[in-house]
């Protein structure tokens, strides 16, 4: 677990918030009893999780694909090539949803908006280096050239619900 104190009382906020203001179906089916809480969320969501990531072209379609996240700090983090069709898309229109699911075990599903952490022409965001170093160590340092053919993105929500039914089944797996 990477976050502080002051990151978990503020993912906790939001996850409570976002139940709150959920639609009375939504509550029908993620409510106290079958959600985490902020460090439960954090001790489950270790390594890389496969996130759905939904972006919309100039069009105003959606278009759907497949990162790599790590959920550090309370936030979802991701990259594509700077090339990619999402990258385009995120550089016009910030906004994203994404959702993580582990079959009927799990669901994570979050709204907002991205920040580029490594802009190819500018200053990087100041957790940059830190943020590298945690990739570099769980990809490798010589897997990408970090700096010309990746772009780092860190999801900051404003919506974000999490389906869990066996709360001890989730944290059993995650223990073992």
């Amino acid at each position: 677990m990477r976050e502080t104190p002051e990151e978990l009382k503020e993912l906790q906020a939001l996850l409570d918030a976002s139940l709150s203001r959920s639609t009375s179906h939504l509550r029908s089916i993620i409510n106290t009893e079958r959600t985490l809480t902020a460090e439960q969320v954090t001790q489950i969501l270790t390594g890389m999780c496969t996130l759905a990531l939904s972006t919309v072209t100039a069009k105003g379609e959606p278009r759907i694909s497949g990162v790599d996240g790590h959920f550090l700090h309370g936030k979802w983090h991701f990259g594509t090539a700077r090339n990619a069709a999402k990258a385009r898309h995120l550089a016009a229109r910030p906004a994203v949803s994404a959702a993580h699911m582990r079959g009927e075990d799990l669901g994570v599903f979050t709204h907002g908006t991205v920040e580029i952490l490594n802009p190819q022409d500018g200053e990087p965001a100041a957790d940059w280096p830190d943020l590298l170093a945690y990739l570099k160590g769980f990809y490798g340092d010589d897997a990408f050239d970090w700096d010309i053919d990746l772009v780092y993105y860190r999801l900051h929500p404003h919506w974000m619900t999490v389906y869990a039914p066996d709360i001890a089944k989730l944290t059993a797996a995650s223990q073992s």
